[in-house]
């Protein structure tokens, strides 16, 4: 069956940068859409970036040019790489593909 797991969240200071890994088993991530989502206490959940079977990646305007996704397909892991971390960033984030999969979430807190 799909599994995906999450990890790589932390506590880290306002401006820093941390990398969340998504690491998949029960399917190839090279051949699905993987994306990246987070849930703060209080609001919905909601879409953060996302990379497609060919390569495309698109983000939140509110993390675009602070955030990367990325994958190795070797691995069959994806990543955000999250980069000048602001307080609002933090949240439960959680990895999810094709068929509506999600992994059970990493815990980003960024202190001011």
């Amino acid at each position: 069956q799909v599994q995906l797991v999450e990890s790589g969240g932390d506590l880290v200071q306002a401006g820093g940068s941390l990398r969340l890994s998504c690491a998949a088993s029960g399917i190839i991530i090279s051949r699905n859409y993987m994306g990246w989502y987070r849930q703060a206490p209080g609001k919905q959940r909601e879409w953060v970036a996302h990379i497609t079977s060919d390569g495309s990646t698109n983000y939140a305007f509110s993390v675009k040019g602070r955030f990367t996704i990325s994958r190795d397909n070797a691995k069959n892991t994806v990543y955000l790489q999250m980069n000048s971390l602001k307080p609002e960033d933090t949240a439960v984030y959680y990895c999810t593909t094709t068929g509506g999969y999600w992994g059970q979430g990493t815990q980003v807190t960024v202190s001011s």
